[in-house]
């Protein structure tokens, strides 16, 4: 598979890295984010207002229809155009309420949000992220790789002009980002990971919270990281050799290697699935007492790799699969047949990755290989007769902005019309299924070419191939990628 390949040797994953070595993280300097934005996506619009000149409407509109063809032929759209020797790119500032860029010792191609007790719908600054990452260091160097346990903070907002007069005469000075971590060793990349926070605690208990990873080894490791965020925020604490250990490895998938894995969050104790390229994939539970039972019957009925799993978000028992055979099923997790309950081709090519909506459970997005992202209907999908007779259905909405393939999708947390995506053309787009053109505003863009309205937004990523919402902060995104990692927000979202 193309996203994650099997074995990297170390010249891929430097090619990766675009030719960088690893870089060595010294102590007094980890904690300083590197904002450069010579890598980032600039765009201007030009808005052309007609004047009365006394000419009739039709032919001032003509003339504007025409301007507009012109001013989109020199807008640079990543992954269409190429630059010229010696152009670089650079990020429009306007459009960002907040941008921060730092780099990893390896890529990491996953990485996941952890939910914080700093409050909700939270908009002030400085910010704070709490995150975690699975590194991907070179064949030679495996010993290397680590569970990366990030808290990112002082992340302050874009400075403007008008904002930057009003403070002249102010003693605030704004501080700079700061990076703190906790790594656990590991001796196998990680392709993909997920982290789970129970629903149980207290005033004076923290909740719980677990990472799954799942590796090139073909185990899936299962940390519980409390102590490490923990130590964040309590001065003097320590991080044990025991600490670092997992709690469960499990090794049903024997051997194979997977990229899909999802936490269930309708279970309190939490419930895991997790599936290999054999297409075979096992369901763990976690008990009352912390220890963790993997059913030793696999779900089956991929012809191919198991790309991605995502849980109902209403449904308890019911979670979504797809895969490299074109399809996306659907399973009862208490079906004792362990074949789907739903199976449809919705691709020619690889589906690489799916997101259900929190917001409208019956809508389901799938990203896939050829660069095409699509919406599905749920209501739509009927039974299958049999688990092989694949089912064909249309989309609600699918687009074919993206030329390469699609590495992530994921639905705003609280706008069932906001999803990001992220590809292989080095961008993450934001897009808006909400937004329809009428009659005068087809006309002002009729020169912008291959660009569909509900195109929102462009964030230029060297090799980026995930990224999530962060729950708390409306608008903000996390993403990584062979070139570090990022984190903003757009004045648009």
């Amino acid at each position: 598979m193309s996203k994650r390949p099997a074995e990297p040797s170390e010249e891929e994953l430097d090619t990766i890295k675009n030719g960088d070595r690893p870089m060595e993280i010294d102590q007094d300097e980890a904690g300083e984010f590197e904002d450069e934005y010579e890598d980032e996506f600039e765009s201007e619009d030009e808005i052309f207002e007609a004047g009365v000149d006394g000419r009739p409407d039709e032919e001032r509109e003509a003339e504007e229809r025409e301007n507009a063809m012109d001013v989109d032929q020199d807008t640079f759209i990543p992954g269409r155009h190429k630059l010229s020797a010696g152009e670089t790119l650079s990020p429009d500032l306007s459009t960002y309420e907040m941008l921060h860029t730092l780099e990893a010792p390896w890529p990491c191609l996953s990485c996941d949000i952890i939910p914080d007790n700093l409050g909700s719908n939270r908009r002030i600054y400085p910010a704070t992220v709490y995150s975690v990452a699975g590194t991907q260091a070179a064949r030679s160097r495996e010993k290397e790789n680590q569970i990366m346990v990030m808290k990112m903070s002082s992340l302050s907002r874009m400075e403007r002009v008008e904002e930057e007069e009003e403070e002249e005469d102010s003693d605030d000075e704004a501080s700079d980002p700061i990076l703190e971590t906790k790594s656990i060793p590991l001796t196998s990349c990680t392709n993909r990971i997920r982290a789970y926070q129970s629903p149980q605690a207290t005033s004076a208990k923290p909740p719980t919270t677990l990472t799954a990873a799942m590796t090139e080894s073909g185990q899936v490791l299962i940390h519980d990281i409390t102590p490490h965020l923990t130590s964040f925020d309590t001065p003097g604490t320590t991080i044990t050799p025991t600490q670092n250990k997992p709690v469960c490895t499990i090794r049903a998938h024997k051997g194979n290697e997977g990229y899909a894995v999802d936490w269930s969050r309708n279970f309190p104790e939490g419930k895991l699935v997790t599936g290999d390229v054999s297409g075979k994939i096992f369901a763990t539970t976690r008990t009352q007492g912390g220890g963790f039972v993997t059913d030793g019957t696999p779900f089956t009925g991929h012809q191919g790799t198991v790309e991605e799993l995502q849980w109902s978000p209403s449904e308890k028992h019911v979670f979504a699969s797809a895969s490299n055979d074109g399809t996306v099923k659907i399973w009862d997790a208490r079906s004792k047949s362990r074949k789907p309950a739903i199976s449809v081709q919705v691709s020619t090519t690889d589906v690489n990755v799916l997101s259900w909506s929190h917001q409208t459970s019956h809508l389901l997005a799938s990203g896939a290989d050829d660069g095409e992202w699509a919406v599905w209907d749920l209501r739509q999908w009927k039974p299958s007769t049999s688990f092989d007779s694949d089912k064909k259905s249309s989309p609600i909405a699918n687009f074919t902005f993206h030329k390469e393939q699609i590495t992530a999708v994921e639905w705003h947390p609280t706008d069932d019309s906001i999803v990001l995506v992220c590809a292989g053309d080095n961008t993450l787009t934001l897009w808006d299924l909400a937004v329809e053109l009428d009659d005068e505003e087809s006309r002002d863009t009729a020169g912008v070419q291959d660009v569909p309205p509900q195109l929102l937004f462009v964030h230029y990523m060297e090799q980026v191939k995930e990224a999530h919402w962060h729950p708390q902060i409306p608008g903000t995104i996390m993403a990584t990628g062979g070139s570090g990692f990022g984190v903003f927000k757009t004045i648009s979202v």
